[in-house]
């Protein structure tokens, strides 16, 4: 969105390596930030979280074989 990493590392209470690294899927941001990433970037919650909840999902389980299978089951449940 072109904001210095400088202006919104404040805001998430993390230095600027942290951010830079969180915005090359390096490191992941937490669900704590997300409120906070809401109002800084002018995105909805629904965008944010939907982002968040994608990336979560391929980093932590993305390798796995049967992992469409398992998530079509937990929609089920939800």
């Amino acid at each position: 969105m072109g904001l210095p990493l400088r202006k919104v590392a404040p805001e998430l209470d993390v230095d600027t390596s942290i951010l830079s690294k969180i915005e090359r899927d390096e490191r992941k941001a937490t669900k704590e930030m997300l409120p906070i990433l809401t109002d800084t970037l002018e995105l909805s919650q629904k965008e944010i979280q939907i982002k968040f909840i994608q990336s979560t999902i391929i980093s932590e389980l993305g390798d796995l074989k049967y992992l469409s299978d398992g998530i079509k089951t937990v929609l089920k449940k939800i």
